[in-house]
């Protein structure tokens, strides 16, 4: 190969390279999201291990690359990183169906042990894909007096493919073709530079094998896709930029999922009702404003996480046609439930937009003032943290009318609430007065509770005036009479967090309640 053409071929490995590099961690993420979720504990795990991988890498190929400074060792060390890189997501899916067992019995062995299994499964590739650009750099290395020059515009080159790689699987790929199919045109990206260097070599043999290989790969790619994560009752399930998306139809009810799917993020039953859930206490938020007050005053609700709409449809069926304003960050969640939740609200307002952006800046004609501003941006068992804090919640209550409530769905364990104590301490830096309405605990002893902020100074007596001019709608009085008995003024300890933008520890908060729950504390 002549010089000329050696140096620009190994620019272009390095960049392949680099956008195959940063494509794997990326989509690594969504091949785990449908089982571990999404969480920083998740994220911190594997992109700690893709750089202890690759420093492995960097330090293997300079050795290599010294004791044979040729093209061929290199383009076999490429190849199997791209081969390997095509059959990550094979080898993972019977480990991750061990993954499902595990978040289904809460049983922390089988979880922990799995997402390893997996993570280590991105050792060899990845690891291989760290050796190209020390190996390139000794290759192109003639004169130590340019040697900077050379590894800068090497790595220069890498960090460039890296850049398209972190955008191209996430917002592209794994959208419209999935997670699957995104590590085999990550693979044959990387197999096809491989492959024009061995023609170019005239290695005839290699060319034959890599080709053979990189065929049955391309085979696998093309093979219908079968469930991502098949569980009883699923109609539909999609990936998208930002979840993992399952809608379960059970007979009499429909359920939309997310990720790991271990939390139900919205319930549609044809026949109306209660929802059986938390989002039915969001209808009674209202009722905690100074007495008297009336279910006719509830003009206009904003719904910060609208998933699939079971909110805005229960606010319709019990407060009639009002103005519903709602933000849910996934436009494709949007479109779910219009199409299988029959989330056609004619007064809803669904607005694919981040929730404390809608508030910050309205679309036309939206932006209250609200009587009730529901929030309910769950990633069990997260909160977006920037949802959390003294700052949004200043922002919210200048949205609310001069008699409304910000409502928060919290999510909690039988012996530990101290999330729902942050949850409160923050309301109460902003807002005079704070309740909390939990919701009885199931027998797996989860459950969530709705913290409820006041704009005006109220007392519980308010509440309690204020039920039966509620009670007059069927769905308002089951409510009244399923939470009146667990509402409580908000009383957290003393050392309770306050969240500010600055400093939100909501991810600690939640660690350390997980912990505590599957420990049995």
């Amino acid at each position: 190969m002549p010089a000329n053409s050696s140096r620009y071929y190994l620019y272009l490995l390095s960049f392949v390279a680099g956008f195959t590099t940063l494509g794997v961690e990326l989509s690594a993420s969504r091949l785990l999201d449908p089982w571990f979720g999404n969480s920083l504990f998740v994220w911190a795990s594997l992109i700690g291990l893709i750089l202890l991988y690759l420093s492995v890498g960097y330090w293997l190929g300079g050795r290599i690359a010294d004791r044979a400074p040729r093209l061929l060792p290199l383009l076999r060390l490429t190849a199997a990183a791209g081969l390997g890189v095509g059959l990550v997501p094979l080898a993972a899916r019977p480990v991750l169906q061990v993954a499902s067992r595990g978040m289904a019995d809460f049983d922390i062995g089988l979880i922990a042990g799995s997402m390893a299994a997996v993570l280590v499964l991105f050792a060899v590739p990845v690891t291989l894909l760290g050796c190209v650009s020390p190996y390139a750099v000794r290759l192109m290395l003639h004169d130590v007096h340019t040697g900077g020059s050379v590894a800068g515009r090497l790595y220069a080159l890498s960090t460039v493919g890296s850049l398209l790689g972190s955008f191209l699987p996430v917002l592209l790929l794994v959208p419209n073709i999935g997670t699957r199919r995104t590590f085999i045109v990550l693979a044959l990206t990387l197999l096809a530079v491989v492959l024009a260097g061995l023609v170019r070599l005239r290695r005839w043999p290699d060319v034959a094998v890599l080709l053979t290989l990189s065929l049955a790969l391309g085979w696998i790619g093309l093979r219908p896709v079968q469930a991502i994560k098949p569980t009883a009752g699923l109609v539909f399930e999609t990936e998208t930029a930002f979840n993992y998306i399952q809608v379960l139809d059970l007979g009499a009810e429909r359920q939309l999922r997310l990720n790991e799917g271990e939390g139900i993020h919205s319930v549609y039953r044809p026949q109306g009702g209660l929802a059986d859930g938390i989002w039915d206490y969001f209808l009674l938020a209202p009722a905690f404003n100074p007495a008297p007050y009336t279910p006719q005053q509830v003009r206009r609700v904003y719904v910060g996480g609208l998933a699939a709409g079971t909110v805005p449809r229960l606010f319709t069926e019990a407060y009639g046609p009002i103005a519903i304003e709602g933000a849910e960050l996934d436009p494709d969640i949007i479109a779910v439930g219009r199409a299988w939740f029959d989330m056609n609200l004619k007064n809803l307002n669904a607005v694919a937009m981040d929730a404390r952006r809608f508030l910050a800046h309205p679309p036309p004609g939206a932006g209250g003032p609200y009587d009730l501003i529901a929030i309910d941006a769950y990633r069990p068992p997260y909160i977006p943290f920037h949802l959390t804090t003294v700052e949004f919640f200043t922002l919210a209550r200048s949205r609310l009318a001069t008699n409304g409530v910000v409502a928060v769905n919290v999510g909690r364990t039988a012996n530990d609430s101290s999330l729902v104590n942050a949850i409160a301490a923050t309301l109460q830096a902003v807002f005079p007065r704070v309740y909390v309405v939990d919701e009885p605990v199931g027998e797996d002893g989860l459950g969530n509770s709705l913290v409820v902020a006041t704009a005006q100074a109220t007392t519980l007596a308010d509440f309690q005036a204020n039920l039966p001019r509620f009670a007059g709608q069927p769905l308002l009085a089951e409510v009244a009479k399923r939470a009146a008995p667990h509402v409580r003024s908000a009383d957290p300890p003393a050392r309770t967090p306050v969240f500010t933008d600055d400093c939100a520890q909501v991810e600690q908060v939640v660690h350390a309640l997980v912990i505590r729950y599957l420990l049995g504390r």
